[in-house]
């Protein structure tokens, strides 16, 4: 698309056709550093899961641990800071799962940052549209009233296709942007639901595992581990 094509489109459209650019370039910047954020933190990677799995359904949590060493992301946190509460039999149980439950919430909630502009940004801008359309058909008909008896059908038609620019930059900003953020939320819902899941796994005992005992617990206690042990 031609530079002078939209510089005359912001023209036609109005102050409305310039609020919905900004906000286009303000939405293309927030999906942009929410993917690299849930690149970066590797927030979909699941395959150090059945190796975990396997070592806490045996009680081997200094293995357990040993599976989520190196991985970034929520998830591996939320299952570090699991283990060290299992093997830390100075805590109880409950209030373990408390403290790892409150944790991985905190961590979920983390993943939602910049949603909030992106719904706003999805809701305004068909209404912004809208607006534009609105207040261009206005204009439209003063035009039409004003030439009386000399009504030219070009003036009518041509204030119309000129009122409906902003309507259409309004979907065009907004359709991207919504499914972009239910693809994110996507995202976040199974990770909230894994995270469920493997706590669940960590705090119980499996099914069939009647005679397993827990594995004697270290000399370190969760407090001795530095922050990035548990932290993305």
């Amino acid at each position: 698309m031609q530079l002078a094509h939209v510089g005359q489109w912001l023209q036609l459209g109005g102050p409305v056709m310039v609020i919905l650019l900004l906000m286009s370039i303000g939405a293309l910047t927030l999906i942009l550093l929410k993917t690299w954020q849930f690149t970066e933190r590797r927030v979909g990677a699941r395959d150090y899961l059945p190796q975990f799995f396997d070592a806490t359904a045996r009680g081997h949590w200094q293995v357990a641990h040993q599976a989520l060493e190196g991985r970034p992301g929520p998830l591996p946190a939320v299952l570090r800071l699991a283990v060290l509460a299992r093997r830390d039999r100075s805590v109880s149980e409950a209030d373990a799962r408390e403290q790892v439950a409150a944790f991985a919430a905190d961590q979920i909630e983390q993943q939602r940052s910049l949603f909030r502009p992106l719904e706003v940004i999805a809701t305004l801008a068909p209404l912004l549209g809208l607006l534009g359309t609105v207040m261009g058909m206005i204009e439209a008909f003063q035009r039409l009233q004003a030439a009386g008896d000399r009504v030219d059908p070009a003036i009518l038609s041509g204030g119309i296709w000129e009122a409906l620019l902003t309507t259409a930059a309004g979907l065009i900003v907004a359709i991207p942007v919504i499914a972009v953020l239910n693809t994110l939320e996507r995202k976040v819902e199974r990770l909230h639901r894994d995270t469920e899941s493997a706590l669940t796994r960590v705090f119980t005992r499996p099914i069939g595992a009647g005679g397993a005992t827990r594995e004697p617990a270290p000399a370190a206690q969760v407090g001795d581990l530095p922050p990035s042990d548990v932290m993305p």
